[in-house]
């Protein structure tokens, strides 16, 4: 019987990596989160289907250093990582957006996600193989007012094709996602403030609506997967068409369903 596949999910305790956690544990992996303390119990990680978890700041080259070698001595060689842990951002022009606020977010969301690549993709292109998916965001692409945020996440995308192209011929594969506007703990208790209008995240999507974090997962799950075997250095949307239908606006919007209702064709 062949040994499970052993993989790394930071940022694993919610969001988009408790849901990447869940995928890759239900197709059979050995996944081990990476968060920070505090975040999660016993009982999130039997849900999760996590088979271990470690406190890790992604921040902290020293512990990420540790962690790496901690997992490979007593789980084995990491075939995968996700990289989805990150943090957000409130929205201030420069003037009111600190610098300490600045080096947070770049610190985490950019620093954070290039560490857990250069520590363990560098193990990986020493065994001759693996797969890396890094989390990103369609502000990495787009003109946001998030000026630490959207910037960060522009080097994500940016070190995915570099690290695909330097760890390539070692059978490492770096690939990136873009999620859209996804229904996350974080983005549901935003809109239930009152800090953020629903219709605002979804009227400009092609399908008129926001993305899940299951959604994300699979995709997730499919670029690490032998049937992405050829994808290696690209940047996958996963946005409910937020790219396709953002433009359409300047020609009053994304065209209403043409569905027929009861009484129709159908």
């Amino acid at each position: 019987m062949s040994k499970p596949v052993i993989s790394v999910v930071t940022g694993g305790s919610s969001g988009i990596g408790a849901a990447c956690v869940r995928h890759l544990a239900k197709r059979g992996d050995h996944v081990i989160l990476l968060d920070l303390p505090g975040t999660w119990t016993e009982q999130k990680l039997r849900e999760l289907g996590a088979s271990a978890a470690y406190a890790c700041d992604v921040t902290d080259e020293q512990a990420v250093r540790q962690i790496a070698t901690m997992i490979e001595s007593t789980h084995g060689p990491v075939a995968n990582l996700i990289n989805s842990a990150g943090i957000l951002q409130h929205r201030l022009p420069p003037d009111q957006l600190t610098m300490t606020e600045w080096d947070r977010v770049v610190a985490v969301d950019q620093r954070g996600t290039y560490l857990c690549c250069a520590v363990f993709g560098s193990r990986m292109a020493q065994l001759g193989g693996g797969a890396i998916v890094n989390i990103a965001s369609i502000t990495g692409w787009r003109s946001v007012p998030l000026h630490a945020y959207a910037p960060a996440k522009a080097a994500v995308i940016s070190m995915t094709e570099c690290l695909a192209a330097e760890w390539g011929r070692s059978g490492v594969r770096v690939n990136a996602i873009s999620p859209g506007f996804t229904i996350t703990e974080a983005l549901q208790a935003a809109i239930d403030r009152g800090d953020r209008n629903p219709d605002d995240l979804s009227s400009q999507a092609a399908l008129g609506r926001m993305v899940t974090p299951d959604e994300v997962a699979d995709s997730a799950g499919f670029l690490l997967s032998r049937a992405a075997a050829a994808i290696t250095g690209i940047n996958l949307p996963v946005d409910a068409g937020w790219f396709a239908g953002s433009t359409w606006q300047s020609y009053g919007g994304v065209p209403a369903s043409r569905e027929i209702k009861q009484g129709g064709l159908h």
